[in-house]
């Protein structure tokens, strides 16, 4: 049995997890919820009780049919996925292998449960835990860029930071985080990656979407593998390249 009196979190001592946890488990609505999330996954950072509730998230995304799994599903997801970390921390991979095997086996389920066809953003966020659970370094945290549709990454040539806006808005680079009220800053167009030429993982997003009915998200895929120009200097760059120098 944890001793969570041992353990810490984001606020201190971790011996309210138990009950947190058994109120999750239990059914409570989104509070509990956000009080795991605040002390367990902070600001995408973790703690020693981040990984001791790994195994009680698995048992309860593992219970619980599919609508109703993405919360304990998600929470786990950002705990593993997670780079900042104690100085201290067990390989989670190891310590967690068989938990966290079955934890993409669910995500794998539920990306095809009809629950998800008409929930674009919900469907990423599942589609990033499933990546994160397969040890897919940067995607399992940054996927998410498609539900924000945008990244922002420093132009690998003159450090300019660009905003890559990728969706309602168009595809381009700009240096103007108010691109979406329509200003007159410099806007250069994306280039998709053509889809012949998706290396292996963005053909396998991209293939994923399109059978899950996510037509919007694929869509997306090749212009976040695609190529991108500084607003500033002009150079071409890798957009996937940028994105992973930041966060890799």
């Amino acid at each position: 049995m944890t001793d969570w009196s041992q353990l810490s979190h984001a606020y201190g001592n971790a011996q309210d997890i138990s009950g947190l946890l058994e109120q999750a488990a239990g059914g409570t609505g989104e509070r509990v919820w956000r009080e795991l999330w605040s002390r367990l996954c902070h600001q995408g950072g973790v703690y020693s009780a981040s990984y001791a509730a790994i195994p009680a998230l698995t048992e309860m995304a593992g219970a619980r049919p599919v609508p109703e799994r993405l919360d304990p599903l998600l929470l786990a997801a950002a705990i593993v996925s997670s780079t900042d970390t104690p100085w201290d921390a067990p390989n989670v991979r190891t310590s967690h292998g068989a938990q966290i095997e079955r934890l993409a086996a669910l995500a794998a389920e539920a990306l095809a449960h009809p629950g998800l066809a008409s929930d674009s953003t919900t469907y990423v966020y599942v589609l990033q835990a499933l990546l994160a659970f397969e040890g897919i370094e940067v995607w399992g945290e940054q996927l998410q860029g498609i539900n924000d549709e945008e990244y922002e990454v420093p132009c690998p040539h003159c450090d300019t930071e660009n905003f890559v806006a990728i969706g309602s808005y168009g595809y381009f680079t700009t240096l103007d985080s108010m691109y979406m009220r329509n200003t007159e800053a410099r806007r250069e167009p994306l280039q998709p990656e053509p889809l012949a030429d998706l290396s292996a993982l963005p053909a396998r997003l991209r293939a994923q979407a399109m059978a899950d009915g996510h037509t919007e998200v694929a869509d997306k895929i090749p212009y976040v593998f695609g190529h991108a120009t500084c607003a500033d200097c002009r150079n071409a760059f890798r957009v996937d390249e940028a994105i992973t120098a930041r966060w890799g």
